[in-house]
């Protein structure tokens, strides 16, 4: 039989493109090793975290599916950066990975238009032309065409796991890797290099000391990720924190010959901001003792997730640490940690609709192009399922900007920059976070979802009901006065506010809306989120039209579109280095040939002035 789209992969990304596309109708065929494995949290059993959270609110409103998994299934909630500004702070929700997994499972299951096959893809096929892909061969020599095919591998693609001196080709432990389809694509000229990633030992809760850890338990009131619930109902458990000490280096430190990372048998590039242990114990040989949160990965589940540690020595080693540490003196792994070495694709080699530029209708999302992380893979494979459905409607491309999602960094930053280690979402990454609030995710994309057809009639209303109560809130907050007759009810000190008016007092950082709640009764008729968005947006009004400002400039940039045929030979008077980068990269605007590293302002002056003289020529 015959799709529109195939889906190759069932992890994160593979859910959300296969979800995006059937939803807009398309006939889509996800392929996966293992239905079982369908969403399965491989390594931390967490979503969310600094703009990880805003990232899952970012893809709740586009009309993506990992929100709501997520609020279904999760078992402890907490804000994190509460004391910070609103910028970085971000909702970080533990799972039940179990549940989480099922939950997907039947998710995709239920879905119209969707069919799950079980399988292993080992060659893209493509028409005679070369140039359009056409369909997939299996393992076991299926043949199946479609208009559009979306890579989903994660750490599959000729995965090789590493505990110690033991090796077996697995994209995680116990399943087997991705065979083939490294070399068919390296076949068809793309450029593939190899990435690590790595994750801890799985030790049993019954063997734990928790009395000699500190207890983390979550926020008294869990918070729905996603914009269409209003609470959430359901069990929280504690997490727990202890440390690494002298002695539990001194083991590590022995035993480093035997760990693949220091032996030479592991080639790719791991990341920088989630080092292994014996990475720690290298890079920081002054530091006594590393943070370990000690993590459930479900209700009724034994396993619990050593967060912190994540290693790759043998099993032996693995035990004799882990009881120098305070409460897993008598621990039993049952899972061992590991590191895991598999093909990615240079993600240069797409466009910013996260389609490859050598072969049209071949889409690439997730760790397949060199990124880290659950949700960082959910927002890809959302937005790859998009425009692979948006392409099939012969339409433009949905391309998000910096300063409109925390999506939109990424893509851009992957597709103009690329990447040699697992890249991960961070706040600081973003030039524009006041704008991309985790509050703030539905105003700026549920009219795009709504507009594409991932959002509902009912949801576009409700978003337009919030946008009128919070514009209702913060009129009120205008016009209402401080008077004499406030001052009873009011905090001491209030008395200096008098004659201001509500919303000038609440950008004094030591007043809040609750305050002022008190004396103004009208503000608690509307609902809590509203009025701690109008707080915020009030609080940092000055910050927020100093950035808009900087938006402004910064659009003018990405609305000087470039043409994908654009001659970059026929550009005279820019260096050799920016040519070969801005033919490489094929930049879609001047903003991003701008962000393209090496690539000199002075060229960028040049290609402005050919680009005006082009456009000229068309006229």
């Amino acid at each position: 039989m015959d799709y529109d789209v195939i889906v190759i992969g069932g992890g994160h990304a593979g859910i959300e493109a296969s979800l995006a596309v059937s939803r807009l109708g398309f006939s889509t065929l996800m392929i996966t090793q293992s239905l079982d494995a369908i969403g399965r949290l491989s390594c931390n059993p967490a979503i969310g975290g600094l703009s990880k959270g805003n990232i899952v609110r970012e893809v709740d409103a586009l009309g993506g599916e990992m929100a709501r998994l997520i609020d279904a299934t999760m078992i402890q909630y907490r804000t994190l950066n509460k004391r910070k500004g609103p910028a970085v702070q971000a909702p970080r929700a533990q799972a039940d990975k179990f549940l989480y997994n099922r939950l997907a499972m039947d998710t995709l299951g239920r879905q119209a238009n969707l069919v799950l096959f079980q399988d292993t893809v080992v060659e893209i096929l493509v028409n005679t032309s070369g140039r359009d892909v056409s369909g997939v061969l299996t393992e076991r020599g299926n043949r199946i065409n479609a208009k559009a095919v979306i890579m989903t591998t994660g750490t599959f693609m000729d995965g090789r796991v590493f505990i110690g001196e033991y090796q077996a080709s697995s994209g995680r432990l116990g399943e087997p890797a991705a065979l083939g389809l490294g070399d068919s694509l390296r076949g068809m000229g793309f450029v593939l290099g190899r990435m690590k990633t790595g994750t801890p030992a799985r030790v049993a809760a019954s063997s734990l000391n928790f009395d000699l850890m500190e207890e983390q338990p979550g926020d008294s009131k869990m918070l729905p990720f996603s914009f269409g619930k209003n609470s959430i109902d359901r069990p929280s458990v504690p997490c727990f924190i202890t440390f690494t000490n002298e002695k539990t280096h001194t083991i590590i430190s022995k035993n480093m010959h035997r760990s693949p990372l220091y032996s030479g048998e592991i080639i790719g590039n791991g990341p920088r901001y989630c080092p292994s242990l014996e990475d720690k114990v290298v890079r920081f040989p002054d530091r006594n003792r590393h943070q370990i949160f000690v993590e459930p990965e479900g209700i009724g589940s034994q396993e619990m997730y050593l967060n912190g540690i994540s290693t790759s020595l043998p099993e032996d080693v693995q035990e004799a640490f882990l009881r120098t540490i305070p409460g897993l003196e008598d621990v039993r792994i049952m899972r061992p940690g590991y590191a895991v070495e598999y093909d990615y694709m240079d993600p240069t080699q797409l466009y910013p609709s996260l389609e490859t530029k050598k072969i049209s209708g071949l889409f690439v999302a997730g760790q397949t192009n060199g990124t880290s992380g659950y949700e960082e893979a959910a927002c890809q494979g959302l937005m790859a399922g998009i425009n692979a459905a948006l392409k099939l409607q012969s339409k433009d491309p949905l391309i998000l900007s910096r300063d409109l999602a925390y999506t939109g960094v990424l893509i851009d930053d992957l597709v103009t920059l690329g990447t040699e280690e697992p890249y991960r979402m961070f706040t600081s990454r973003a030039e524009y976070r006041l704008n991309l609030r985790h509050d703030s995710a539905d105003i700026r994309l549920v009219p795009l979802g709504y507009r594409i057809g991932l959002q509902s009639e009912e949801v576009f209303d409700r978003l337009n009901k919030k946008i009128e109560g919070i514009e209702e809130i913060k009129a009120l907050l205008a016009s209402r006065y401080m008077k004499s007759s406030d001052l009873d009810s009011a905090p001491e000190g209030f008395s200096r506010h008098l004659g201001k008016k509500f919303g000038q007092i609440l950008k004094n950082p030591d007043v809040n809306i609750d305050q002022l709640s008190k004396l103004e009764p009208r503000i608690e008729e509307y609902p809590r989120e509203w009025i701690s968005h109008s707080e915020l947006d009030i609080k940092y009004e000055g910050y927020i039209i100093r950035q808009m400002k900087q938006v402004e400039r910064f659009n003018k940039m990405e609305k000087k579109r470039i043409p994908r045929d654009f001659d970059y030979d026929l550009v005279e008077g820019i260096s050799s280095e920016s040519r070969e980068k801005l033919k490489k990269i094929k930049p879609c605007s001047i903003g991003q040939a701008s962000r393209i590293s090496g690539v000199r302002n002075s060229d960028i002056a040049v290609l402005m002035v050919m680009l005006k003289r082009s456009n000229r020529n068309e006229e």
